[in-house]
């Protein structure tokens, strides 16, 4: 069968690649606040070209900020950078800020399997990333099931089939959101063992909250095999134990070409994505 990882990550910052997450202790009587250190301020770079099928891939936003304090409720923006992204045939796409922090690029041209380089030019620190546009195998259908517990309690279940091309590996990630959820969930598909077969992704809801006329909103994306390393690290972090302790910085593919020591957090990653609203009956 595929592998398929499930979590649900409550991510403070940007989507899931700020890796930064906010925790409240609380009592009946008393909130307690940790004395934390604060480490070095970081760039975090939230560069995710998705290009929805069925659409031109026209518009697409990159987000910059900086790592803040623990316990900070706001995420510091950066105002101010040189964000553009060329591809293999030279051709360079210029995002404006068009509002603190957010970047943005009204006429990219994807292509699949293209090579794509990101340059940022920030704080007087420059930083580049290259990745491939991944395509996606299309959803063919929605379904939705009972799933009945150990102890025999009824819940819907949303699964959703696709067929994995039968040429290459493929890896996948899927989010779901839906106005019952604080946070989007994620599941991690790769078909190591599951090569060229029709593969099902299963949505449930531990607190019963899928309920007809609920809808719920389907994002699946295929992405390069390196970024799936990379979110499986992220994942399994902060996906896991709220009092975990990550056992250090976790790195993307942005690179400090100015000072390799001050490096970025984030991923530069392209993806051919599919999208479904479905509505629970």
């Amino acid at each position: 069968m595929q592998r398929i990882r499930k979590y649900n990550f409550k991510s403070k910052a940007l989507f899931f690649l700020s890796l930064l997450s906010v925790m409240f202790f609380s009592s009946c009587e008393d909130v307690v606040k940790l004395d934390l250190e604060t480490g070095e301020t970081k760039l975090v770079v939230d560069a995710e070209i998705i290009w929805q099928k069925g659409t031109t891939g026209n518009v697409q936003v990159i987000k910059i900020s900086k790592t803040a304090p623990y316990y900070n409720n706001t995420t510091p923006k950066v105002s101010g950078a040189q964000v553009k992204v060329e591809n293999s045939n030279g051709d360079v796409f210029t995002f404006n800020e068009t509002e603190p922090g957010s970047y943005v690029c009204n006429n990219f041209v994807p292509v699949l399997n293209m090579d794509y380089t990101l340059s940022v030019t920030a704080e007087g620190q420059s930083f580049k990333a290259t990745e491939k546009l991944t395509s996606v195998t299309p959803i063919d259908r929605v379904e939705q099931e009972i799933h009945k517990d150990a102890v025999g309690d009824e819940s819907i279940e949303i699964v959703f089939y696709y067929k994995d091309p039968v040429d290459q590996l493929n890896y996948y990630l899927t989010d779901y959101k839906a106005d019952f959820l604080l946070y989007p969930e994620y599941t991690l598909t790769d078909d190591e063992f599951y090569n060229g077969n029709e593969i099902n992704n299963r949505f449930t809801n531990d607190d019963d909250k899928i309920q007809p006329g609920k809808t719920i909103n389907i994002t699946h994306r295929g992405i390069s095999k390196n970024f799936y390393n990379y979110m499986n690290l992220i994942l399994e972090i902060y996906g896991g134990s709220p009092f975990s302790i990550p056992p250090g910085n976790i790195r993307g593919n942005i690179v400090n070409t100015t000072d390799s020591n001050n490096f970025a957090f984030g991923y530069f990653r392209l993806c051919e994505a599919d999208k479904i609203a479905y509505l629970v009956k």
